[in-house]
């Protein structure tokens, strides 16, 4: 019986205990709150100092605290600061395993700002690392994360970092994009630190651009700013790149100074980092730790010894063991719900991954198709559009029909004009354009292009001014088609956004090494300009100034995007100057190596039409497969006008039956049938016949289509809607059977 109440006694003791602490906890929040603060402050201090041990004991002190009185936010923050110290005494692994920690925690209280911090970091570790990929991905969550007006100053330093890596990458122009808006934020905010490491790290991009003036111009700031804050590090970079830049500009005497000072301040920097990252210092902190953690226990222990007898003694540790068995109980079922939360998490993470990555796959075929889809789909019916055109202005129709049948022939040329531009940002985006260099005539492939534009110009009262360097020669290899298409796309936009205005064409180099120039282009207009806000995005696909402006000037927003990757696939670099209301600069720069003018040998055009006339037409038999009606009577009369006659089947198997039975000269396949297809037709075709002569006479041009058309077997593909020119050409060759007549 006695047994039994001492049970009970104990008991409620313990009861009373636990209140007590609750109560006690209760009433202790506040001073914690306090204590957390002192111990973040104790550690920024330290930091400072260069002490990273012991400000990483403070943090880790505020980390207990801040779990326990769960203030979520502040342990995330506290595992972002522990996350910076550990990578600073060479703990990269601890380190992101505390970043993963503090993203999971701001991810759940949705603390964007602070997550937007701790990527920051991560970003930083992945660069350093040599992890450029992963750094720059990280950089871009940081700035996702940023979208309060309150989160921009820490713009600045994300733009800073992805500066870094992009110099590391040898990327100067997309460091020298993300410094110039570092260095804006930063001066907004007066952020010194930043500023001066943008400046300096600016310097560094000129130099390996050899723009040493300039490079000296922004070292020199940046190590000004540097001095007048006392920021040792920025000093000595400026220094080290103040050294180069001279060095670069064989100035041997002024490099050689600055290289002793960047040496002197390096070699005190470096006295001060082993101080403090030492072994033997990481080892004595582990040492002082654990003596100070056995010497509280031997005070506990001679504290209860003083004034206590055996019964107190063993009441006091029963209590002690039976609290220390239920707090240890507690904190493992904590333990367990916090792994078994986080391994869930984790789980649902990956989930989402592979499904985020399935649903990009298949966005991306979906587009592919989409693309093929559309462009046949749209391509077909202009193929009517556009023959009907043609054959009804070569039938001689009454002079009241001819503006009529103009305006419906530029609607269709204007509709393949849009398709075409949706084919190419696709090939772009693709990287499947490829060059095509040839000698030509810069000054006058301008001219031809301002003359082609003129008519447009002078309908909005437009002046168009031509200013070539004088001079600057004339021919270079380059790809001139290319080159058309950005002047025609530039021009072609002053024109329409310019009314009663003028638009000057300039040209002038920037730079010569022997035979290469770069030459600068300038596209000047005094239109209705655009405003800031909408600068940064012209050169995205689709992008226009608004709505009202897509209403009233047209437009499908494609043409700069193509400039664009034009320009960057000749290795050159573009940007715009704009006012609203005041008109429209385009700047790009182009390399082009000059060639001497050559003597070309004039070439008699040869006329296709009168050469397949002559010949022995009637034996001639050409079968046109092709399910759309109006298709078919367009290719017969397009033949019977050039005096050959043919065959016409609607459907794969048909065309292959009549293959079988019938000896003809030259096949025009479509592709897209009801029943098997033209491709499987041709392959069919082939099984028995490998001589005749099949055209695809198809609507379907992407390009990552081209090779399923050798496989099946085809000569050469036409495209729809073709030229009337193109189209005599191949068949005369075919029938003919000279090569040289493709040339």
């Amino acid at each position: 019986m006695s047994q039994t109440k001492l049970y009970i006694f104990l008991f409620f003791i313990v009861f009373g205990l636990t209140n007590q602490a609750q109560t006690t906890d209760e009433l202790d929040i506040g001073e914690l709150e306090i204590s957390l603060q002192q111990q973040l402050d104790q550690a920024k201090l330290l930091t400072t100092r260069g002490d990273y041990y012991n400000a990483k004991d403070n943090l880790e002190k505020a980390l207990d605290i801040s779990i326990k009185i769960n203030d979520r936010k502040s342990e995330g923050v506290i595992y972002t600061k522990i996350a910076k110290l550990q990578y600073l005494i060479e703990e990269p692994e601890q380190a992101i395993s505390s970043l993963t920690k503090a993203i999971s925690i701001q991810r759940n209280i949705n603390d964007k700002t602070n997550l937007g911090l701790t990527y920051n970091i991560r970003g930083v570790i992945h660069s350093n690392l040599k992890q450029y990929k992963t750094a720059l991905e990280y950089y871009s969550n940081a700035l996702n994360s940023f979208e309060d007006e309150s989160s921009e100053k820490y713009e600045a330093e994300v733009n800073l970092n992805e500066a870094r890596v992009y110099n590391k990458l040898g990327q100067p122009e997309k460091a020298h994009e993300k410094l110039e808006r570092a260095i804006i934020i930063a001066n907004k905010y007066e952020l010194n630190r930043v500023l001066s490491s943008s400046y300096i790290l600016n310097a560094n991009v000129y130099q390996s651009k050899e723009e040493y003036n300039l490079a000296l111009d922004q070292a020199q700031t940046g190590l000004d700013i540097a001095q007048e804050n006392n920021s040792t590090e920025n000093l000595n970079n400026a220094y080290l790149t103040l050294s180069k830049i001279y060095q670069s500009k064989k100035q041997y005497k002024s490099a050689n100074l600055y290289l002793n000072k960047h040496i002197q301040l390096s070699d005190s920097l470096l006295n001060i980092q082993r101080e403090n990252l030492s072994t033997e210092k990481s080892t004595q902190h582990i040492v002082d730790y654990q003596n100070a953690e056995n010497q509280q226990l031997k005070d506990q222990i001679t504290e209860a010894d003083v004034g206590s007898n055996l019964a107190r003694i063993t009441t006091i540790l029963s209590i002690s063991l039976i609290t220390i068995l239920s707090l240890l109980t507690l904190s493992l079922y904590k333990n367990n719900n916090i792994r078994l939360r986080t391994n869930n998490m984790l789980q649902i993470k990956n989930d989402e991954l592979i499904v985020a990555k399935e649903k990009a796959e298949l966005a991306s075929k979906t587009k592919a198709n989409f693309l093929s889809t559309v462009t046949h789909e749209l391509r077909t019916p202009l193929y009517a559009v556009t023959g009907l055109t043609n054959l009804l202005l070569d039938e001689e129709p009454k002079e009241k029909q001819i503006p009529h049948l103009k305006s419906l022939k530029f609607s269709g040329d204007y509709l393949l004009t849009f398709i075409n531009d949706i084919l190419q940002i696709n090939k772009i985006e693709a990287n499947k354009v490829e060059l095509d260099p040839e000698d030509f005539n810069l000054k006058t492939k301008i001219e031809n292009v301002i003359a082609a534009l003129n008519n447009s110009a002078k309908d909005n009262n437009t002046k168009i001014h031509f200013d070539y360097e004088e001079n600057l020669p004339e021919t270079y290899i380059g790809d001139q088609l290319k080159i058309s298409q950005i002047l025609i796309n530039l021009l072609g936009n002053a024109i329409k956004f310019t009314k009663d205005g003028d638009i000057w064409v300039r040209v002038k180099k920037a730079e010569v090494k022997k035979n290469l120039y770069r030459l600068n282009f300038e596209i000047q207009d005094n239109g209705i300009g655009i405003s800031k806000e909408k600068q940064e995005q012209m050169f995205e696909s689709f992008s226009q100034g608004s709505i009202q402006i897509n209403r009233k000037y047209g437009g499908t927003g494609l043409g700069l995007s193509i400039v664009k990757g034009l320009i960057k696939i000749l290795e050159g670099k573009i940007y715009l100057k704009s006012q609203l209301g005041k008109g429209t600069s385009f700047f790009f720069e182009l390399p082009l190596k000059h060639v001497e003018p050559k003597k070309k040998a004039v070439v008699k055009e040869s006329k296709h039409i009168e050469n397949i006339k002559a010949l022995d037409l009637e034996s001639i038999k050409i079968l046109v497969v092709e399910d759309n009606k109006i298709n078919q009577m367009i290719t017969k009369k397009i033949l019977t006008k050039m005096g050959l006659g043919c065959d016409i089947v609607d459907n794969g198997e048909e065309a292959v039956n009549m293959v079988k039975d019938t000896e003809y000269n030259v096949v025009l396949m479509d592709i897209h049938m009801p029943g098997i297809s033209g491709l499987e037709a041709t392959r069919r075709i082939r099984t028995f016949n490998k001589e005749l002569t099949i055209f695809a006479l198809t609507a379907v041009t992407l390009e990552d289509k081209m090779h399923e058309f050798d496989e099946a077997g085809f000569d050469d593909i036409i495209s729809k809607p073709f030229k009337q020119e193109t189209f005599e050409k191949k068949l005369y060759t075919a029938l003919s059977g000279k090569s040289e007549a493709t040339a």
